[in-house]
């Protein structure tokens, strides 16, 4: 037996980023506190520890969504700082076969991928090697 669940989606819906996410939860926990506190029974009230606990439990899960956010914006800076040190340089993919003067950096949702002055490409991944440009002098 197949059991399929459809759920129609209300007219102007549209998707919310992460942090929408978490003040729509944020709020939505603390309107869940309100209500079960209202509708508590008043002869056997909740302890007042537990919804501390709670509150700290859900403060908790919300800094660290704000950390993963911080952290995310923190790697992209270190990744646009290395792809500015790539520009000019020599780069050789980690099978050795394709080398080239880097002369762009592409900032991607895999890594930097850097564009080489033929017009090759290589991704920047473990076991590239970069160095200076070698130069010839003829005399």
């Amino acid at each position: 037996m197949e059991i399929s669940y459809k759920k129609d989606l209300p007219a102007g819906y549209t998707p919310q980023t992460n942090a929408q996410k978490t003040a729509v939860d944020y709020q939505s926990f603390l309107r869940l506190l309100v209500a079960q506190m209202k509708n508590q029974d008043p002869t056997n009230p909740m302890d007042s520890t537990q919804y501390v606990a709670q509150l700290a439990s859900f403060s908790q899960v919300e800094q660290s969504v704000q950390i993963n956010g911080k952290l995310d914006q923190l790697l992209q800076s270190s990744a646009l700082s290395q792809a500015d040190d790539l520009i000019g340089n020599q780069i050789t993919s980690a099978d050795g076969k394709t080398t080239g003067i880097v002369s762009e950096v592409r900032l991607t949702a895999t890594g930097l991928v850097a564009v080489l002055q033929g017009g090759g490409e290589v991704t920047v991944t473990t076991g590239v090697t970069v160095r200076a440009p070698t130069t010839t002098t003829t005399g």
